[in-house]
């Protein structure tokens, strides 16, 4: 019996289940594909694929499903993850380009890789422990309100609005920025909080009120912006497999909303020597995502942070595995630009 052939039989299974849901028979294989055998002999390849574990036939019809394992066998025999179309790549680029902030970056890039591969798109934000702050604004918005904003040295923009004194002026505001400038700029974004609080306490007694609030806010801008999370889009096209989930696709829900679970996830997550991390089914040891599907790569410097899609076991691995490289490469060019 040809190992090949058995090996191209489990693909084209893999293929046919993955685009029609529908177990696979051998009759579909001889008319879809050119095996170059008959359906007898395709027979026997599927009886030998089920006995080894990598198909399963899910109730007494003669058509057969990939298994976990099979899922596996077809994913470790992908060999180089093929390149986008070159209208893929310039949806990428022309989404992506326009931009204003690294924010704007993320947010446009986790759309673009769910739209791209029907998936939950996952991003997670790089903890940079050298960022410092790069600027401080306080504007002044009326009746008391002011906006903080904050901006890191990688180009970060995080802002607030925070009620201060309805007396605070703008020449107030220009006072406190200096002040927070003169004893921040320049410092790490998770030593602020201390750097304006010291900073208060050299202030006008008119001015302490208002700097202590707004030290506070940007204090918690600074943290906020140091710590490690998730942007996520396209959650809504789990409700388009809820056939894949044999119960109910809320674990995969809470296991999504607890993004402590996607961040250690993705940490644990090796890339092979594709570039590429997939993690199928049981696999994933979080209870919530025994169910699904996790395909990764690293990007931007050093490739430390990760970035990837969740889904089904039942997905497009080669289409979903080409989106995710793809576009962790653009994102890691625009962001060494």
């Amino acid at each position: 019996m040809s190992e090949p052939r058995r090996l191209e039989v489990l693909r084209a299974i893999v293929e046919d289940y993955v685009h029609s849901r529908e177990p696979v028979g051998s009759k579909a294989l001889v008319e879809r594909h050119q095996l170059g055998v008959s359906a007898a002999t395709i027979r026997n390849d599927m009886a030998a694929l089920e006995e080894e574990g990598l198909i399963v036939a899910p109730h007494t019809s003669s058509g057969r499903v990939p298994t976990e394992q099979g899922y596996r066998r077809f994913v470790d025999r992908i060999g180089d993850v093929r390149p986008l179309s070159a209208a893929e790549r310039r949806a990428i680029q022309s989404l992506i380009a326009g931009a204003d902030d690294i924010d704007d970056v993320l947010e446009r890039t986790v759309r673009l890789l769910a739209h791209l591969t029907h998936q939950v798109a996952v991003i997670q934000v790089p903890q940079h422990t050298d960022a410092t702050v790069r600027h401080i604004e306080l504007v002044g918005l009326g009746s008391g309100q002011v906006l903080a904003v904050l901006i890191s040295t990688t180009g970060k923009v995080d802002q607030r609005v925070v009620m201060t004194p309805p007396d605070t002026t703008d020449e107030d505001l220009l006072t406190l920025k200096s002040a927070f400038l003169a004893a921040g700029g320049g410092r790490r974004l998770n030593e602020l909080s201390d750097a304006a609080a010291a900073a208060v306490d050299h202030l006008p007694a008119r001015l302490q009120t208002a700097g202590r609030t707004l030290a506070a806010a940007l204090g918690t801008l600074g943290d906020n912006s140091a710590v490690d999370r998730i942007v996520m889009a396209g959650t809504a096209n789990l409700a388009r497999s809820t056939g894949d989930f044999p119960l109910t696709i809320t674990p995969v829900l809470e296991a999504l909303e607890e993004q402590v679970v996607l961040l250690r996830l993705f940490s644990e997550m090796e890339l092979d020597a594709r570039g590429i991390a997939v993690r199928i089914g049981s696999e994933n040891s979080y209870g919530g995502l025994t169910e699904t599907s996790v395909i990764a790569t690293g990007y931007g410097p050093g490739e430390t942070a990760k970035m990837g899609i969740l889904g089904p076991t039942r997905m497009d691995y080669p289409s979903s595995m080409a989106a995710v490289r793809a576009v962790a490469r653009y994102l890691s060019r625009i962001l060494a630009g």
